[in-house]
């Protein structure tokens, strides 16, 4: 940690190093990580306007303290009481703390799927997270439920070629969990996994869902009301993987 008399040291005269309030030491803290109002916007969870009015003395921010302390990597005693508290600002992050990505989207449990766990059939290998800053989600991924529900699924098989391979990685939306328009859905039927196209069929006496693989190798069937059928998810963006 700073002592008070070396944190004082960085300060530029342009900031008051007296920093006699949190708008003087939001200010200060920023400059010394070399963020920009947009950066501190981004990491806090607040907008720009704010982080420009508490900078100004307008907001009073106790309502962002913590939000604003994380993203500055200090403490919320510190933006509240100034150096004379006993608790200084941290060391200021490293240029690999900096660029660590904002979003996790982790691998899809399968032994959480049901009480024995699900069979994934001729699945090479497992994707256990990515990690993907919020920009690349927003460009890959710009529609989902929540961004909590996201997750890895690892192709399997080959029923789905060419729109996979096995081993591919696929996101999924755990958010979706019925069938209210035609997709690819990741399911079971039993406690065997599957990933298909789901495509309402209209028959004599309502509507069947038949699952459809890419693959015209494989059939497609019909899944019926009497069948022990589960959504997972919708599958919302696929990567398909070519050997050179």
């Amino acid at each position: 940690m700073y002592s008070s008399n070396k944190y004082q040291s960085t300060c530029s005269s342009k900031y008051d190093c007296n920093m006699e309030n949190l708008s003087s030491r939001v200010l200060a803290r920023r400059a010394e990580l070399g963020l920009s109002q947009a950066d501190l916007a981004k990491a806090a969870g607040i907008s720009q306007s704010t982080i420009a009015q508490i900078e100004r003395g307008r907001n009073r921010g106790s309502k962002y303290i913590l939000a604003l302390a994380d993203a500055l990597n200090t403490t919320a005693r510190w933006l509240l009481e100034g150096a004379d508290s006993a608790a200084q600002p941290k060391s200021p992050p490293t240029e690999r703390a900096r660029r660590r990505p904002d979003v996790e989207i982790p691998q899809f449990e399968t032994g959480g799927a049901m009480g024995k766990g699900l069979e994934l059939h001729d699945q090479p290998g497992i994707i256990q997270a990515w990690h993907v800053s919020s920009e690349w989600l927003h460009k890959n991924i710009p529609t989902y439920s929540q961004k909590e529900n996201l997750c890895i699924v690892t192709g399997f098989g080959d029923s789905m070629r060419p729109l996979f391979n096995p081993g591919d990685p696929l996101v999924v939306d755990r958010g979706v969990r019925s069938v209210d328009y035609d997709g690819v859905y990741f399911f079971r039927v039993g406690n065997q996994g599957f990933i298909k196209r789901l495509q309402t069929i209209p028959i004599e006496d309502g509507f069947v869902l038949r699952a459809k693989s890419e693959n015209a190798k494989y059939d497609s069937w019909d899944i019926t009301e009497k069948m022990d059928f589960e959504v997972f998810g919708r599958v919302l963006k696929v990567w398909c993987s070519h050997d050179f």
